[in-house]
Parts: structure tokens; C-alpha cells; sequence
């Protein structure tokens, strides 16, 4: 397993208690040795680096500072896009020293249930939303704004009427349940125009078959934070997972786009 090592690019990592939300600011650009943040945070864009990434990796946790702690070793290890879980505490005073920190990095919340959560969640920096089923209020609020809004889908009639009144993506959801890569497979046919993300009980070693077979990108929760390892705060292993997700992710999303030229 490669090693990961700290860089420019990999602030101090440290919870601190974020000041009231309305007070936050855009984040400043890096200095030298890392990448500037692009120049328009359009959903658009977002959506392109998710399909670049392959991989979002959902972080959930018990307190802002495990959050914090695991998030940046997910982070410094390769991981560009990442969700945080609404239910984390104080998740959003967390996403915002995420966007501060790490400008560059495509930040998110997930299972996200209603409009005031988005809201609040779009304030700290969010740059996407995802949500388990589609929330038409949270769709509508997204719609001609800069954040991209990932829907929660399950049938044909899901996916074509999320894409239909404006979602940029779907999430199948929850894909192993219901069939796993085979119907991700399957359910893409019909829908080739249409960006889907595999989530729920997807593993490391089967992503690179989830995006061969039709996915855009899969979510790895306890792929990469691992229960024990979360339990036990062993970053190290979390960084280890998050790096190996990562190369993963890369090498899928290039052997698909070769395949398709």
C-alpha cells in the first residue's frame, strides 16, 4: 500500500467551533504548491468532478471531531469528493471549516430531507446535496442555482421523473438491495443520457465493475470509514482505504472513457 504524506495542501487538522453560519465567507484561494479552486463552482462543474472522481465518500460520525479527523484523512489521502451525513453533529459548522480548509475539495451533504437543511447546508459551502428519495422542495430550490442536487432513485419511473423536472443526476438507491451492479446495469440501458450514482453496500473492489457496467460514480461510506476504524480512530487505515478508493475510482472512470471512444 502506498504511503500518504502531509503537503502543502493538508492544513492542520483540528475542530474548531465554528462562529454563527451567516458570518461565513467564500474560501480564500491556496497559496503555492496547490490547486487553485475553479473560477465558477457551477453545478455543472460539480458534476463533472464527481464523474471525474468516480467515488463520493460519505462520511458519517458521532461528534464534529471525529468528523473532522476523518474527513481530512479521507481528504489528504486522494479523495475529492466527499459528503458528510446530515445527522453528523454540528455538520454544518463542519462543512464550513472543510470549505475553508480544503477549497479545492467538492464538499457536500447527504440525506438531506428537507428544504431548511439545504438551505443552511448551501449557506455553509455546500457545493451538492444528496437525499435518499427525491425532495421536489429541494430540487426546485437548486434548480438555477450553483449547487448540484442529487435526487435518491429506485425504479424507471424515479429516473425519468427526477431527470424530467431537472436533476442532473440520480442516485440508485439502494442499489444493493436491489441487485447490486446487475441492475445498475440493467436500469441504465434504457437511460444513457442519464448520470447515476451507485450507492449503498458498494465495496472498493467493486467499483471499478459498478462504473464499467454504467455508473457515473459509486458512494463508499464503511468502504473507507470503516466502523472499527472509526471506533478505534485509526486514521491511518482511513487514509489507506480512502487512498486505495481512490486510485480505484481514477483508473475506472479512464478504462470506461477508453472503452467508449
Amino acid at each position: 500500500m502506498a504511503t500518504v504524506s502531509n503537503s502543502l495542501c493538508s492544513p492542520p487538522c483540528r475542530w474548531r467551533p465554528a462562529t454563527a453560519l451567516a458570518r461565513w465567507s467564500p474560501p480564500r484561494p491556496r497559496t503555492r504548491g496547490c490547486s487553485p479552486p475553479p473560477s465558477l463552482s457551477s453545478a455543472e462543474h460539480t458534476l463533472a468532478q464527481i464523474e471525474n472522481s468516480g467515488v463520493i465518500a460519505c462520511l458519517r460520525a458521532s461528534s464534529p471531531e471525529l468528523a473532522m479527523e476523518a474527513a481530512c484523512a479521507a481528504l489528504r489521502a486522494g479523495i475529492s469528493v466527499l459528503e458528510i451525513v446530515v445527522s453528523t453533529p454540528s455538520v454544518f459548522e463542519v462543512l464550513q471549516q472543510l470549505v475553508r480548509d480544503y477549497p479545492a475539495a467538492v464538499l457536500g451533504v447527504g440525506t438531506v430531507l428537507n428544504a431548511k437543511d439545504a438551505q443552511i447546508a448551501i449557506s455553509a459551502g455546500a457545493r451538492f446535496l444528496m437525499s435518499p428519495a427525491m425532495v421536489k422542495g429541494i430540487l426546485a430550490d437548486t434548480l438555477a442555482s450553483e449547487v448540484l442536487y442529487i435526487p435518491g432513485v429506485m425504479t424507471p419511473t424515479e429516473i425519468l421523473s427526477a431527470y424530467d423536472a431537472g436533476a442532473k443526476i440520480v442516485k440508485v438507491y439502494p442499489v444493493s438491495a436491489l441487485g447490486g451492479i446487475s441492475y445498475i446495469s440493467a436500469i441504465q440501458k434504457p437511460f444513457p443520457h442519464i448520470p447515476m450514482v451507485a450507492s449503498q453496500g458498494v465495496t472498493i473492489e467493486s467499483t471499478g465493475e459498478y462504473i464499467a457496467h454504467g455508473a457515473s460514480a459509486v458512494v463508499l461510506s464503511e468502504a473507507i470509514f470503516n466502523k472499527e476504524a472509526m471506533s478505534r480512530c485509526n486514521f491511518d487505515l482511513i487514509s489507506q482505504l480512502a487512498l486505495k478508493a481512490s486510485l480505484l475510482g481514477n483508473e475506472a472512470v479512464k478504462q470506461k472513457r477508453r472503452c467508449t471512444r
